[in-house]
Parts: C-alpha cells; structure tokens; sequence
C-alpha cells in the first residue's frame, strides 16, 4: 500500500532539498553592498530601521489598512468580473442576475465607504 505513496515522498524529498539547495547557494554568493539609495524609505515614507534601540513595532497608521482591504475587496470584484463576461452566453439569466445582485452589494458597500470617509486621506 505505502509503495503507490512512494513517487510522491520521492517528490516532495527532492523539492525540498532543491529549496534549501538553491536557498543556500544564493546566501552564499549574495553581495552584501549596502548604499544610500538602497537604505533610504521606498514606499512606504519611513525611515529603515537598523539601528539595534530603534523600535521596529511601530505603530502604523490604520489608513494603510484600510486602503489594503479596499484594494482587495475591488480586486477580487473583477477577478469574478472577467470568467462572468466569458461565461455569459452559458450560465443564462440566472447567472446574469446573480452577478447583477453581486455588484449591487459591492456598490452599496462602496457607497457607504465613500459616505463615510474612508476613502479621504487627510
């Protein structure tokens, strides 16, 4: 029985030594060069933290939170949004209707989100 497992033990033996594999190989032959440009804040606007006394737990403001789940709830709208349109022709009036009630609770979401302020940054 535990000789049918045996390709797949084989599977995840070997993709698991290759990880470390490739992990190790490219901590080995990294270059550590440190520069201004490098160290200096991207996107998010604060300072890096290096230092050992600087505290890395700072508080973020919860605008960065809020945007984020604004960003996913929209982005997973259209990933329904695009297979919907392809199948359209197939699912008929019910799954017309379905996705039209799907959009009209994502509207009135978004409506209130916008009435409420979240989507002002002060």
């Amino acid at each position: 029985m535990l000789e049918n497992y045996l390709p797949i033990f084989i599977f995840f033996g070997l993709a698991f030594g290759l990880s470390i594999a490739l992990i190790t190989v490219s901590w080995v032959r990294s270059k550590n060069r440190p520069n201004v440009e490098k160290l200096s804040p991207y996107e998010c606007g604060f300072e890096t933290f290096d230092l050992p006394h600087q505290n890395t737990r700072g508080r973020f403001d919860v605008r960065f939170y809020v945007v984020a789940i604004l960003f996913i709830i929209f982005d997973l709208e259209l990933a329904f949004l695009f297979p919907w349109a392809i199948t359209l022709k197939k699912i008929g009036v019910f799954g017309f209707w379905s996705m039209i009630s799907f959009l009209l609770i994502l509207t009135i979401g978004f409506l209130y989100e916008w009435r409420k302020g979240a989507l002002e940054w002060e």
